[in-house]
């Protein structure tokens, strides 16, 4: 018996009734329903002793580094380092401070900067966070979409002269680091042919992010992701191809691209997304190297001027900021991989 009554659904243009009486759920009801919420739950709980070991670690590892955020070359007088201790609780004993620390993260609140003045750790964060964010997210869109394509063309070509070439790219790709191959593109692209930025974000008026400034980074940064993802992607699907799923859906009388598309991927696909999880959340929040080399103001950037200065919270902030971002994406593989693959179940 259906629960609503007829005049409700031709009221509302709601969908006939299942043979059992139900509504039929729509997609998003659908996609609810297959969300693990008791494994969810679970991997909540496991997050906060793992977020409470962070901070801790953090925190005490800044302590014992040694300097301080207020050391320079002149030594200040005794009353002003009286004064700045009182300030930001330097006088209190190290539990204390902690503790703290800690509540003011409860809170969602990092601390102010202790040497960028005005400015607290959160607007640091915000400020250098959208470049961090855009580099990443364009970097690792380009090196999944080229390294899966150069990965399942080997893979299907295995022991050809096709093969041999990604493959000897690939190991050229993951041999040269970032602070090498940064360089040379501003020499070849920017300085010789002028057709992107050195570096920054502009001059004035024309600050900000575009194609000009932002696409030497992104390659930059992409190519050792599209290195390592077609190594990863070749061993992958040559392993898939020789698989019993694989034979049996050839015996079906599929096509090889019908075997290729519906069977020999999605299987083949796992260990790419156990790979980008972690390496998304390094990537989305900022390379050191790049940032650096074309002098972006992002996250990276931050994060480095931070611990040569001693600025605590800016530093514990940003390593704070990361462990979650790393627990949210390594769940979110986890959801993918029960998507991909039947066989796998989260229970509570």
């Amino acid at each position: 018996m259906c629960v609503l009554p007829r005049f409700w659904r031709n009221t509302f243009s709601l969908p006939p009734c299942n043979n059992d009486g139900n509504l039929p759920l729509s997609s998003l009801q659908r996609a609810f329903s297959r969300i693990p919420w008791a494994y969810t739950a679970r991997r909540l709980l496991i997050a906060i002793p793992t977020m409470l070991a962070i901070i801790t670690m953090a925190f005490l590892m800044m302590r014992a580094a040694p300097g301080g955020p207020f050391d320079g070359e002149r030594k200040l007088p005794a009353a002003t380092e009286k004064a700045i201790a009182a300030k930001f609780g330097f006088d209190k004993p190290l539990h204390e401070q902690y503790f703290d620390y800690v509540g003011g993260v409860l809170h969602g609140d990092f601390g102010p900067s202790y040497k960028t003045l005005g400015k607290s750790v959160n607007d640091l964060i915000a400020d250098g966070l959208p470049i961090s964010l855009t580099i990443g997210s364009l970097a690792m869109i380009l090196g999944i979409t080229l390294g899966t394509l150069l990965g399942v063309f080997a893979g299907l070509r295995q022991n050809s002269s096709a093969d041999y070439g990604v493959m000897g790219l690939a190991m050229f790709g993951i041999s040269i680091p970032t602070f090498v191959t940064g360089p040379i593109l501003i020499l070849v692209f920017s300085l010789g042919a002028g057709i992107f930025a050195v570096g920054g974000l502009g001059t004035y008026p024309n600050i900000g992010m575009n194609w000009h400034n932002m696409t030497l980074p992104v390659i930059t940064l992409a190519l050792p992701q599209i290195a390592i993802i077609s190594r990863l992607m070749r061993a992958s699907i040559i392993e898939t191809m020789r698989s019993n799923h694989i034979r049996t859906a050839r015996s079906k009388g599929l096509s090889e691209r019908q075997v290729i598309a519906r069977h020999a991927l999605p299987a083949a696909l796992l260990p790419l997304i156990s790979y980008a999880g972690p390496a998304m959340a390094r990537v989305m929040t900022g390379s050191v190297v790049i940032e650096k080399v074309f002098g972006l103001p992002g996250l990276g950037s931050y994060f480095v001027n931070g611990a040569l200065n001693r600025d605590y919270t800016l530093v514990m902030g940003v390593v704070i900021f990361y462990g979650v971002l790393i627990i949210l994406l390594n769940y979110l593989v986890d959801l993918l991989y029960a998507w991909l693959d039947p066989r796998i179940r989260y229970e509570g």
